[in-house]
């Protein structure tokens, strides 16, 4: 076995069918094509502080392991929030950026960070790719390395490694092997079953229609509109739209039926829509946004669409996105993420480790309570 690791300034640099080879549950945002069309388009690089250096690991001309590797110059687009500590380096007289992320861009899901091949020794490839991405950080000048939204075989793969874990707090759903969604419905609470009947007559009531569509069903003027929606989005709650029509049109044609967009007319008139992305189990909320606002609109597009396309694809979870206790009464429940965060510097280090530590104890706490407003019976 000869290998070699080396590390690429763009996705196109490594072949599109050896990268999605190693991709499990055809994760959208792990495939070739989600991570290429952020480059085609300016989504990522320097202009962002997100600049490609995957890491492809080779035995010969066989790629057998890799990572979604970015070099940041901020922490904008993470949803593992890590401002107390930059600032605390910066109170010190040190640099915390350029830090090394092993993420997908503004996108808070879980999934590989470390791909690996089936045809190799998991661990031992895993074991290489974090040792490079140590190596990486010691020897390149960086404050850290930080794998976020990870899964549990990459977990595992790290544990007794040094590397430091932080839990995090979303909302799942999870189908129970409902055959539609009145037996969702069923499965709920009076109250919560009630509420969410309110919330759907309640669009029905305002007139609206909502169509759902694929990837490859979906036209360029329709994504020109739906990239107007996602940038009102961001820009009324001023913060900075990263995405753009090209990088949707892209993924739509590239991805296909992994795309999902939903969207609302009133009277012909497209005034709402919600971009989600699937795997082979797992739908995942992505995006929003609308021209005006309607009582209940958002849950009927963002959640309810997603439950029943889930329950009619036979898909088993529903990621709708990072934060929202609203979306326990409607059938998401609190479920841990998890970020593994390697610190160079011993000081810090120590330091970062009981803040951790501290926090888990929060995490935990935090979890427990919120699980005693489930909405099921």
């Amino acid at each position: 076995m000869s290998l070699q690791i080396d590390s690429h300034a763009s996705i196109d640099q490594i072949p599109v069918d050896a990268w999605n080879t190693l991709v499990e549950d055809n994760n959208p945002f792990l495939r070739h094509e989600f991570l290429a069309a952020l480059e085609h388009h300016g989504c990522v690089g320097p202009e962002f502080g997100w600049q490609p250096a995957h890491l492809a690991l080779w035995d010969g001309g066989c790629l057998i392991g890799a990572a979604p590797l970015y070099l940041k110059q901020n922490s904008y687009g993470e949803f593992v929030f890590d401002h107390a500590w930059a600032d605390a380096y910066q109170r010190s007289g040190r640099r915390y950026f350029p830090k090394l992320l092993g993420a997908i861009p503004y996108t808070p899901t879980g999934g590989q960070r470390l791909l690996i091949s089936a045809e190799c020794d998991a661990d031992m490839v895993r074991r290489r790719l974090a040792d490079k991405l140590v190596e990486l950080a010691e020897r390149g000048g960086r404050s850290s390395v930080h794998l976020l939204f990870l899964q549990d075989a990459d977990r595992k793969a790290l544990d007794g490694l040094g590397w430091m874990e932080r839990l995090g707090v979303q909302f799942h759903w999870h189908n129970r092997g409902y055959a539609e969604f009145e037996d969702f419905l069923a499965s709920l609470t009076s109250k919560r079953r009630k509420n969410i009947r309110r919330e759907r007559r309640l669009v029905q009531q305002a007139g609206l229609e909502l169509e759902l569509l694929h990837g490859d069903q979906v036209s360029e003027s329709a994504w020109q509109r739906f990239a107007g929606f996602y940038a009102k989005t961001f820009e009324d709650r001023y913060s900075l739209p990263t995405l753009n029509a090209g990088f949707f049109a892209e993924v739509g044609r590239s991805l296909g039926r992994q795309v999902v967009l939903v969207q609302a007319y009133e009277m012909g008139e497209c005034i709402a829509a919600a971009l989600m992305f699937r795997s082979d189990s797992t739908l995942y909320g992505r995006h929003w946004g609308s021209i005006r606002d309607y009582d209940s609109l958002h849950f009927e597009a963002c959640y309810y669409q997603g439950i029943d396309y889930c329950i009619q694809e036979g898909l088993q979870r529903f990621e709708p996105g990072a934060q929202g206790e609203h979306k326990i009464w409607r059938g998401f429940l609190p479920t841990l993420t998890y970020s593994r965060h390697w610190i160079v510097d011993p000081v810090f280090r120590a330091a970062i480790e009981d803040f951790l530590q501290r926090e888990r104890i929060t995490v935990l706490d935090y979890k427990r309570s919120l699980e005693q407003s489930s909405p099921y019976r």
